[in-house]
């Protein structure tokens, strides 16, 4: 099984974008963040032509996340449970189950909007990730946490001077968030196929950060102990960040190995 995480940026403007890396690479779900729009003016006819179908939570103009999917998913949530319904209302979550396979995708708040409001929310949001990821895990479900997460777990994870002390991204409560995942029994799967040095997944548009590698490690997936052990190889596709008017974030494809017998 094959799945691959994508901030888009604007599923309507990369449409394009999306459609040759289906055909390319073909994945098993492709789990897309920042769409942008809501479902009726999501392209989906443009991924239906190469096979995908689209599940989508969508909001007009910000935030939205869509799974496009080749094999049969069935959708079990709409929303993160257990949030703020302030926080409810922003389309940053979806999650599907395929082949006995729980995938949620997730669009991560930054936190550096808003003041302390703003950053208390990014809290609450990881807060009811991990309560979510726990009682699934207690439900002895194999899960996928995959998307934006909006941090950066080490200092390996962004390059020198791209962010100030204090960013949101780095935070100590912030890691100390991530960590909690992680200290559930999830396996960052990048970081199990390449313990050290960065490997980036995000380039801002400005400050030349692009030519000058001055990237961030932001997308992250996360697998549960068995799917852990089933792990064959994580791909950052960073040549989608040169192509002509890209995303400033690449996909990540996870390879998960069949279940053992």
């Amino acid at each position: 099984m094959s799945i691959a995480t994508w901030n888009v940026n604007s599923a309507r403007q990369r449409a394009g974008h999306i459609a040759a890396f289906l055909d390319r690479v073909r994945p098993d779900l492709l789990l897309l963040q920042e769409i942008k729009c809501e479902a009726k003016a999501f392209p989906a006819e443009a991924f239906a032509q190469a096979g995908y179908g689209a599940e989508i939570v969508g909001q007009k103009a910000y935030n939205g996340v869509a799974v496009l999917s080749r094999v049969p998913v069935r959708v079990t949530e709409r929303a993160l449970p257990g949030l703020d319904p302030a926080l409810a209302e922003q389309a940053r979550y979806i999650e599907v189950e395929t082949r006995g396979v729980r995938v949620g995708n997730l669009y991560l708040p930054n936190g550096n909007s808003g003041g302390e409001a703003g950053y208390e929310g990014k809290l609450a949001w990881m807060g009811a990730l991990a309560d979510h990821a726990q009682r699934l895990l207690d439900e002895d479900v194999d899960l996928v946490l995959a998307g934006d997460y909006n941090v950066c777990p080490e200092d390996v994870d962004f390059a020198p001077r791209t962010l100030p002390a204090g960013d949101a991204l780095i935070r100590d409560q912030t890691r100390a968030a991530f960590r909690r995942l992680i200290w559930l029994g999830l396996t960052d799967a990048l970081r199990a196929v390449q313990p050290g040095g960065p490997a980036y997944t995000f380039w801002d548009y400005q400050a030349g950060c692009w030519p000058q590698d001055r990237g961030l490690r932001i997308d992250h997936a996360l697998l549960s102990p068995r799917l852990a052990e089933r792990l064959e190889s994580v791909r950052i596709e960073r040549d989608e960040r040169a192509a002509e008017q890209p995303s400033d974030h690449v996909p990540v494809v996870v390879t998960l190995g069949d279940q053992p017998q």
